[in-house]
C-alpha cells in the first residue's frame, strides 16, 4: 500500500527541493529605457484566473496584476477575468488551442496544470507543456475546513466518522475529482486508514464556490488553501481544523494546529505560478521574465504575499519549467499509487 509518508514527500518535495531562483537584474538606466521601447507590450493585459472569483487562483492573479500597476513596472492596463470550468481544464483547452500565440493573455495556476493532464477521470489533454511557464510566485498550504458552528472541534473527530461511515460527511473543494483540493480533502483520511474512493466529494469551479457551498450547509468539510479562507476565518464564519504546513502559520492561523501535530502526517505544498502561451514570442517571454523578477524584489509584491498569508517563493522561467518536469514525474508516480492515472 502507497504510505502517506511517500505521499507527503512526492507533493511536499517537489515544492519545496528547489531553492529560490532569481534573474538579477543590473541594467543601467538607458538599457532599462532601451528596454521599454521595444514594442512590447502595445495593448491591454488581460490575466485570467481559471475558476470563479474568491479562490487561490483568483486571488494570486489580482494580486499580481494590482501590483504590477502600482509599481509601474506595466505601463499598459492590466485586467483580470474569471474563466471557470473542470478545475481550470476548460481554460486550458481554448488557451492551447485558439490563443496558443496571444501574448497578451496571461494565466495564473497551480499544481493542477500538471495533475488535471495525468488524472485518469475528467482528464486535460493539455498541461503545461502547451504553455510558456514564466515564474512561481508564491507557495501556499491546504486547509481542512468546518463552519464555526459545526460539531467538529478537531480534525481527529471528523477522521473517526469518515472511518465509521465514508459516506457520512460531504467533502467539497474548489476543482474537480482526483484535482488539488480534492488530494487535500482526502489526505489526512487517507493516512487515517479510509478508503479515498468511498469518501463522498463535490466538486465546484473554485474555492469561493466550495466555500459558499460549507457556509450554506451544502458540504460538511472542505479541503483547500489556507489563504483563501483567510478573511472568512477572521470574520469567524468559519474553523480551520488543520493545516497542511511542517510548522504552524502566522497571522490568522496562528492558533490552527497542523495536520502532524494532530497525529495526522499529512504535508501539502501549494506552488502558484504565471504562464503564457505554448508560442509567446521571444521578445514578450523576455520582457515578462525581467519583469517578474523586479516584481517580486519590490516591497510593495513582499507585503502583498505577506496580506494575502502566502509565502514568496520565486523560480524564474528556467528554473520554473526544470521544477515542474520534476514535478510531473512525481505527480505522476502519486497518481500511479492512489490508482487514479490516466
Amino acid at each position: 500500500m502507497f504510505s502517506l509518508k511517500k505521499f507527503s514527500a512526492v507533493m511536499c518535495a517537489g515544492a519545496l527541493a528547489i531553492g529560490l531562483g532569481a534573474c538579477s537584474s543590473t541594467e543601467s538606466g538607458g538599457q532599462a529605457k532601451k528596454e521599454e521601447n521595444t514594442g512590447y507590450p502595445k495593448k491591454a493585459i488581460t490575466v485570467v484566473a481559471p475558476s470563479g472569483a474568491g479562490g487561490g487562483w483568483d486571488l494570486t492573479a489580482r494580486s499580481f496584476t494590482k501590483v504590477l500597476g502600482e509599481t509601474k513596472l506595466v505601463s499598459q492596463p492590466l485586467t483580470v477575468e474569471n474563466k471557470p470550468g473542470g478545475g481550470g481544464a476548460v481554460f486550458m483547452a481554448e488557451y492551447a488551442t485558439q490563443q496558443a500565440a496571444n501574448n497578451e493573455m496571461l494565466f495564473v495556476n497551480s499544481p493542477p496544470i500538471i495533475i488535471n493532464n495525468l488524472k485518469k477521470e475528467g482528464n486535460s489533454p493539455y498541461g503545461y507543456k502547451n504553455t510558456t511557464p514564466l515564474a512561481q510566485l508564491t507557495k501556499d498550504f491546504g486547509a481542512i475546513v468546518v463552519k464555526a458552528d459545526s460539531k467538529y472541534k478537531d480534525l481527529k473527530s471528523v477522521l473517526e466518522d469518515v472511518k465509521k461511515d465514508p459516506s457520512k460527511l460531504t467533502f467539497a473543494g474548489g476543482s474537480a475529482p482526483g484535482s488539488m483540493d480534492h488530494l487535500i480533502s482526502i489526505l489526512p483520511a487517507y493516512k487515517y486508514g479510509v478508503d479515498p474512493t468511498k469518501i463522498k466529494y463535490v466538486s465546484y469551479d473554485g474555492g469561493g464556490e466550495a466555500i459558499t457551498a460549507l457556509l450554506g450547509g451544502n458540504a460538511d468539510v472542505i479541503g483547500t488553501d489556507a489563504s483563501s479562507v483567510k478573511e472568512f476565518l477572521k470574520a469567524g464564519k468559519i474553523r480551520v481544523l488543520a493545516v497542511t504546513s511542517t510548522e504552524r502559520l502566522a497571522g490568522e492561523f496562528k492558533d490552527v494546529p497542523t495536520a502532524k501535530e494532530q497525529g495526522i502526517d499529512a504535508e501539502f505544498t501549494i506552488w502558484r505560478g504565471v504562464f503564457g502561451p505554448e508560442k509567446m514570442s521571444e521578445e514578450a517571454r523576455v520582457y515578462w521574465e525581467k519583469t517578474i523578477d523586479k516584481l517580486v524584489k519590490t516591497d510593495e509584491w513582499k507585503k502583498e504575499v505577506e496580506t494575502q498569508g502566502w509565502e514568496l517563493e520565486y523560480k524564474n522561467s528556467a528554473d520554473f519549467k526544470t521544477f515542474l518536469e520534476e514535478q510531473n514525474q512525481q505527480v505522476r508516480q502519486l497518481l500511479e499509487a492512489l490508482g487514479m492515472q490516466k
